[in-house]
């Protein structure tokens, strides 16, 4: 019983300090910091506006965005205002019954306020006006009136371009959560499942895969994330696949593969993270979208291969089965790569020998033909 709870508080709340440092999480977020980026370049994120506008995160954008229309209103108003206390139109300086006001009915901060907001938003109560009585609040009015327009422009804009954004159509792309090594038209393979929860297609989609890991050169320079590229290919071709149906895409694992002197008593010890993209139009949109996910050893299993899950139904209908999406089946996989092309050249050599059972090897003696 304790040592059932010993592994079970070991497996649980010590399991995370253990766990590998990736740099893309599963559901594709990158775990990166900046630290110690100079002042300077930080002013770069405003020349850049629109683009730190869209990455926000939705509590903040709704924060500037409320802001923003709230300190335009507010400020306007306090022109307003300011123009009223000038021309002497607010109540406090008695203006005489034939005195015509800049704007009418302005009577304190609150009804400038309001008439701001009516302007700007071009509401238009008829209640207050502004008048041919002064060019400064003809002026202001249109000043208003043009930046009013940018602001609803740019914050409505930043909104849509935030709701439409492709990031959320690769949330339905999803990856098995764990690779396979298998054989697979008779190579070593890696093996990926990736499925389109969605009818639409994705449009030109193609995948590819990056390796990062810490090598040391001969120089004796350590490189961390240094990254190498992973070639993955479908029966049906990599380049406009489609994506109607879960796909299995492999990496064969050749001599030029980084996962070629791997075996399964060491893949756990490597240090590496294989991050596999893929990238396609959403047909609806147009817009292009990447779905992301990583892959680390503990997340490699050898020896297996993804169960099947389409079938044909009676009525001749294709079924996608998604409870098998990431079950796995245990297989016959060669040791290692180097030990699958060793059996095979054994085999084309055994192939283009012969033997003949007739041939007997006759010890002959030599002798000394030179004799004097």
């Amino acid at each position: 019983m304790f040592k059932y709870l010993r592994k079970y508080f070991a497996i649980h709340l010590f399991g995370h300090s253990q766990r590998r440092a990736r740099l893309v999480s599963k559901d594709g977020r990158c775990n990166i910091e900046f630290g110690n980026v100079e002042a300077q370049s930080r002013l770069f994120f405003f020349v850049d506006i629109w683009t730190t506008v869209l990455d926000l995160k939705w509590r903040y954008k709704m924060t500037i965005f409320i802001a923003v229309f709230l300190g335009s209103w507010f400020f306007f108003g306090l022109l307003w205002y300011a123009v009223a206390y000038i021309h002497k139109d607010l109540p406090e300086f008695h203006p005489s019954s034939n005195h015509t006001p800049c704007v009418d009915n302005i009577n304190s901060l609150t009804s400038a306020f309001l008439f701001s907001l009516e302007t700007q938003v071009t509401i238009g109560y008829g209640y207050r006006c502004v008048t041919e009585q002064c060019g400064t609040a003809i002026f202001l009015l249109v000043f208003q009136s043009i930046l009013g327009v940018i602001i609803n422009s740019f914050m409505c804009g930043a909104i849509l371009a935030k709701i439409s954004r492709p990031k959320k159509r690769a949330k339905t792309i999803t990856f098995s959560k764990n690779a396979v090594i298998s054989k697979r038209g008779g190579k070593l393979c890696l093996l990926i499942r990736v499925a389109n929860l969605r009818k639409s297609l994705l449009i030109g989609s193609h995948i590819y895969g990056k390796l990062l890991r810490t090598i040391v050169t001969p120089e004796g320079e350590t490189i961390i994330l240094d990254q190498v590229d992973i070639n993955f290919v479908i029966d049906a071709g990599n380049e406009n696949l489609f994506f109607i149906s879960p796909l299995t895409i492999y990496h064969v694992i050749d001599h030029n593969s980084p996962f070629f002197h791997m075996a399964p008593e060491n893949i756990l010890q490597q240090d590496f993270e294989l991050v596999v993209f893929l990238e396609g139009t959403v047909e609806s949109t147009s817009a292009t979208c990447q779905a992301r996910t990583s892959y680390v050893p503990e997340e490699v299993l050898w020896g297996y291969r993804f169960a099947p899950m389409v079938s044909k139904t009676k009525e001749g209908k294709y079924r996608v089965d998604f409870h098998n999406f990431g079950k796995t089946v245990a297989v016959d996989t060669p040791h290692c790569a180097l030990c699958l092309y060793n059996e095979k050249d054994a085999k084309v050599r055994l192939k283009r020998s012969y033997d003949n059972p007739n041939f007997v090897l006759a010890e002959v003696s030599e002798t000394d033909d030179t004799k004097m």
